[in-house]
Parts: C-alpha cells; structure tokens; sequence
C-alpha cells in the first residue's frame, strides 16, 4: 500500500493564487450556488444486499454486531426514499429551483418513480458511484468496471450519462484517470477552491468543478456540528454573504450546498432547506445553477486552444 502514496493526482498548493479569474456568471450575479441532493439510499452497504457489514451514516453513530443486519439503518436509509427525496422535491418545485442531484445509479433502480421524477424535474446528475461504496476499496480495473456499469445504468434508467462525477468521502489514486479514460467532462472530488479550473491530462486537459462538505447537512451527525437546524441556515448565511462582499472586489465566486434525503428530507432539516434556499434567492448577487451549467459555462469562459467559445 506504501507505493500507492505517490501515485494519483500531484497536490497543488498554489492553485489561482492571490489573483483569481475575475469573471461574473449569467445575468451579471456574483455567486453560483449549487444545490446538490444526495440520493444513496437502496445503495448503501447492508448484510442483506450481501455485503459483510452494514452502513454506518444513518441516524446514529451506532451498528449492529458483526453479521447481524442493522434493521435501525437500513431503515432510517429507506426514510430517505421513502419519504424524504419526495419532501425535498416538493421544496424544489415550490420554489422554482434546480439542484443537481448526486447520485448512486443502484439507488435509481431501487425506485423507479424516483427515476422518473428525475427524468422530467430539469435537475441535473452528477454521478455517485454504482452502489454508495469507497472507490479506494477497489483495484484500478474494479473500479473502471464499476463506473462503466454505473454509466450503463445511468443510460438505461435516464436516457442519458453524467458528465461529472463524486466519489463517496474521496475518490482513488486511480478515479481521475478513469474519469478522463471514460469521457467525463468533469471532476467534483477535490474540494480545494472557490472556482472551477483545468488540470493536465493525456487528451489535453480536464476541468475540475470542486466539491465542498463545508455546507453539508451531515454536520447534523458529527461533532461539532449542527445543534439545531438553523445552524445549517445561519452557517450558509454567513458564508453567503462574506463570499457575495468578497466578489465585489475579487471576481465571482461558486459555492456548494449539499443535502441527503435521509437526513435534509426530516420535517425539521427540511425546514432548514427551505429557509436556505430562501437566503439565497433573497439576494439579487447569487443565482442557483447545476453543476453542469457551471461547469459548461466556464467551458465556454476559458476555450481549449482551437477550440470555439
């Protein structure tokens, strides 16, 4: 395992530096803030889908003993699909916002209405792994063979592919480049700026749209984290609007909001959403966008040599 330390994508420290690009998004707004759905439920590790343990970020930090089935999680998980993603949709609608929904192609296919709200609802997908299990488990060819069954399932289920991708908690040595060998259009594992921006590859280069778990309703489950739900509203205020005073000066700026259905789709967390999403279309410098709109409009920012703006 030693040798796999060096191996994978070189670190950057440096990044824009002091003197990012300064651009402005659609319609004049200063912040892109996109709103990401994680749908995992039906995909996560369980002793009755056959795995030898069952998944731990249901509810509480608790599980069964070794080789019995964690009724309690698999079933705050199936809350989520259940319940929750139809209460988070609902919110979406009602408000007239597009999120990008990260999702395990196993947990579409667990719940077709699901799949079919998804299919007409004008959100966006940004793939999340054929089930919800840690790419770094995996041997480079295993993991090529799960991603290209995840976008295989993708197809058949949606009509179309990702053209971007989030691992669950991080990606591989090896995702990267079997990303670029399976023709994404983008990365959303590194969590390392407040812009978009392009690295190396073997076709030419390959755009990095980053994540961030800053903004994460999982901080519900960890310590510290949030108490109540209007920490969750208070805390993107705050970001919201330091970054909206920065982009004054600096340039834009993107951030990143990520929900779960098990745990944002609860009537009080739900509420939490619903006052963020409030925030943010109270203020006339933020827009929410998908993340393949941010990712193709700084495609169309910052064209390839020959390529068309």
């Amino acid at each position: 395992m030693k040798l796999q330390h060096r191996h994978g994508p070189p670190r950057d420290f440096v990044g824009y530096g002091r003197r990012p690009p300064q651009i402005i998004w659609p319609d004049g707004r200063l912040i892109a803030v996109n709103l990401v759905v994680c749908y995992e439920e039906g995909a996560e590790y369980s002793l009755f889908e056959g795995d030898d343990h069952s998944d731990g970020w249901g509810e509480y930090p608790l599980s069964a003993p070794a080789g019995i089935r964690d009724l309690g999680t698999e079933t705050h998980f199936e809350y989520g699909s259940r319940v929750g993603i139809w209460r988070i949709a609902r919110l979406l609608e009602r408000h007239g916002v597009h999120a990008t929904i990260s999702s395990c192609a196993e947990a579409l296919r667990r719940n077709p209405e699901v799949t079919a709200w998804l299919r007409q609802s004008g959100h966006d997908l940004l793939g999340h792994g054929l089930r919800w299990t840690e790419q770094w488990t995996l041997s480079r060819d295993e993991e090529r063979g799960h991603l290209q069954r995840a976008v295989a399932l993708f197809i058949e289920l949606l009509g179309e592919r990702p053209i971007g991708w989030n691992s669950r908690s991080f990606p591989s040595v090896n995702t990267r480049d079997i990303l670029i060998e399976e023709g994404f259009l983008y990365d959303s594992d590194p969590c390392n700026d407040d812009l978009p921006y392009f690295v190396p590859a073997q076709s030419g280069r390959l755009l990095v749209v980053p994540y961030s778990k800053t903004l994460n309703d999982s901080r519900y489950l960890v310590s510290p984290g949030y108490v109540t739900p209007k920490d969750f509203v208070d805390n993107v205020e705050a970001y919201l609007d330091f970054l909206i005073r920065e982009a004054r000066e600096e340039g834009a700026r993107m951030m990143t909001i990520a929900v779960h259905a098990r745990w944002t789709g609860q009537p009080n967390r739900a509420a939490a959403l619903e006052g963020i999403i409030e925030t943010v279309l109270s203020r006339p410098e933020a827009v929410f966008m998908r993340r393949n709109d941010i990712a193709r409009y700084w495609l169309s920012l910052f064209p390839a040599e020959g390529e068309a703006p």
